[in-house]
Formats: structure tokens, C-alpha cells, sequence
């Protein structure tokens, strides 16, 4: 068995996060004040996002969080609440569709991947909503994309289907390391997705914004939580990258993983 082979010795999380963020946006206030009431879009409870500062109340508690801006009017806000430590929550707030996305990110006791996400599309109180709802898409299926989060940081993505795809490290510490994980793809707006990973080797998960629009200026602003180097505690960083579309695949209509679902 090789070095790159024994997963044994691979990174844990909180190792990978020196330097990781060097490419992440600066957060913004621009929700300061504010106060969203989120309907969730099949039948779930209300939930509530009231804004101070650099701040978020949500669910009762109240806690540090970071806001990015990543189209006009449209926010991705990232916090990890200090009552449910093996918790992560990402919100993407469409301020101008009237639309939003509560991705709920947990540690769990076992299991592969240990550590799983759940997706609630939602409105927002008052917003009269337009445009598609923020749901599951194939869009990006058949594409290989490069993503630079740092000078030493560059990683390759390949997706690969509804479920899968494939990551590699073309520079920093995991170079050479490669792996096929679970992921899941939202559309936002047309060229926007949501993607987020699930790993099966690091017990870890991610939630990412990307805007495709510009294949040649791909940007993405996201999250790594999961558990850190002694399986005990939870590690929580936020990141960014600047990205380029590397190539397409365009299978055979009756071979073509989008068409065929999982």
C-alpha cells in the first residue's frame, strides 16, 4: 500500500485550515438590523434570522456569524450555534426573489458519511417570490472545474452524478490525494449553485456557493465543518476560491448520468 493510499495518515480537518481561507471574500454587515421570517416550503416550522451586527439570533440562541455577498442581493451567511456545538447552519438568503435555502449541517455518532446535511428550501415573509425554487439540479454533471483557495491551495472537482464526484489536490498539503465523496447541487439562480460534499475518509462536510456564470471566473465562498484531529471536537472555517471550468463531458443521451438520476 502506498503513502497516498493509507488513509490513515491523511489530514485531519483542522490541519487543512492554516492558510486555507486566504482566498475567502470579506464578510459584509449589509443585513444588520434585519429580520427574516423564513416559511419553510413543505410545511415545515417557521424559522426566524434576525440580524445585529456581526450576529445572527436564530432558534433561540444568538451567535457570531459571517455574511458574504455573492450576486446583488443575494447573501450566504455561515454559523456554527454554540447549543448545538455538533451543529452547522448555512443560510442562502435571496433578499430579491424572496427565496431562501437552510442547509442544516450535523456531526453524527457513526455512519458513513458521519457527518450528513439537511436541505429546506424556503420564502421570505413578505417578499413577493419569483423565479424557480431554490431545488436539486443536474446542471453540473460532466464538468471539470480547478479551484485555487490559496497560493498553496488548488484542488480539481469532477462531477460525476446526482451523488458523486471526485475531488483531487493539485497543490498544498493533501497533494495527490484523491477521493470520490457523496455531494448535492441546488440551483440558486441561473449559473449559481449551491454544492456541498460529504466525506467518507475525514468525518467532514461542506457547503459551498458557486457562481458559474464566467467559465474562465468561476467564485466560490463556503465551509468545512466535521470533527478535528482527535475525533472529539468540532472544527468550523469558512473559505473562498477562484476557479476556472477545465473541460466537459457530454455522454451519449442514453448513457448520460443526468438523465438517469442516482
Amino acid at each position: 500500500m502506498t503513502a497516498l493510499s493509507d488513509t490513515s495518515t491523511w489530514l485531519p480537518l483542522d490541519g487543512l485550515a492554516p492558510g486555507f481561507d486566504a482566498n475567502k471574500a470579506p464578510v459584509v454587515g449589509d443585513l444588520h438590523g434585519q429580520v427574516f421570517v423564513l416559511h419553510d416550503d413543505a410545511s415545515g416550522p417557521d424559522r426566524t434570522a434576525r440580524f445585529t451586527g456581526t450576529r445572527v439570533e436564530w432558534d433561540g440562541g444568538t451567535d457570531p456569524c459571517e455574511t458574504f455577498l455573492v450576486d446583488d442581493d443575494l447573501y450566504y451567511v455561515q454559523f456554527h450555534p454554540a447549543a448545538e456545538p455538533r451543529q452547522a447552519m448555512s443560510l442562502i438568503l435571496d433578499v430579491r426573489d424572496g427565496r431562501a435555502l437552510i442547509i442544516t449541517t450535523r456531526i453524527g455518532d457513526s455512519g458513513t458519511p458521519r457527518v450528513t446535511q439537511e436541505f429546506r428550501p424556503a420564502t421570505i415573509d413578505g417578499a413577493a417570490p419569483r423565479g424557480q425554487v431554490m431545488a436539486p439540479t443536474t446542471a453540473l454533471i460532466g464538468r471539470r472545474a480547478l479551484w485555487v483557495y490559496s497560493e498553496q491551495h488548488a484542488y480539481e472537482h469532477v462531477y460525476l452524478s446526482s451523488h458523486w464526484y471526485t475531488w483531487q489536490c493539485l497543490a498544498g498539503p493533501e497533494r495527490g490525494l484523491a477521493d470520490t465523496d457523496e455531494n448535492s447541487v441546488y440551483r440558486v439562480r441561473p449559473g449559481i449553485y449551491v454544492f456541498t460534499w460529504r466525506e467518507k475518509v475525514i468525518p467532514c462536510a461542506s457547503v459551498t456557493i458557486a457562481d458559474h456564470r464566467d467559465a474562465r471566473a468561476l467564485r466560490s465562498h463556503g465551509v468545512l465543518f466535521g470533527l478535528d484531529g482527535t475525533g472529539e471536537h468540532p472544527a468550523h472555517f469558512t473559505f473562498g476560491a477562484h476557479g476556472r471550468l477545465l473541460s466537459t463531458t457530454v455522454h451519449p443521451e442514453d448513457l448520460d448520468p443526468a438523465s438517469h438520476g442516482r
